[in-house]
């Protein structure tokens, strides 16, 4: 039986793009049978909050609305659908624990399932891993 490959993924940043890329990228691993797992840290960790409504960043800020409409004419979930997605895959969504002191973030700020530990864990979990990303 072939070895179940694993993809670790470093989310740094909170705005739409970034947001959105970590769970397309994070949903199509786990649809294809990889074992997946999601580490968000410093403004990222704002996409794991119940209320996460991520925006384009800067000027296009104002277009995120009609980005999601497009999305949806070509059938891309938004983001609160892409988290549901992620969850029922599997995916493993991990809160930076400093990060989360940092900024005052509790755990029940946060989606459910959403797992907390630190920087040396997820080292831990992505020594072995076949597939690295940093999106930040």
């Amino acid at each position: 039986m072939p070895e179940t490959k694993k993809v670790v993924i470093v989310v740094s940043e909170g705005t739409f793009d970034k947001a959105m890329m970590a769970m397309m990228m994070g949903n199509t691993a786990a649809s294809m049978g990889m074992d997946v797992h999601i580490f968000h840290t410093f403004f990222g960790l704002s996409l794991l909050k119940k209320t996460a409504r991520p925006r384009l960043p800067g000027m296009m800020r104002l277009f995120t609305g009609m980005f999601i409409k497009k999305m949806k004419k070509v059938g891309v979930e938004d983001y609160q659908a892409q988290i549901k997605m992620a969850q029922e895959l599997g995916v493993n969504l991990y809160a930076c624990s400093t990060t989360m002191e940092l900024m005052g973030i509790k755990k029940e700020d946060m989606f459910d399932g959403v797992k907390v530990l630190g920087a040396a864990a997820f080292l831990g979990i992505a020594t072995d891993a076949d597939t690295s990303l940093f999106i930040g």
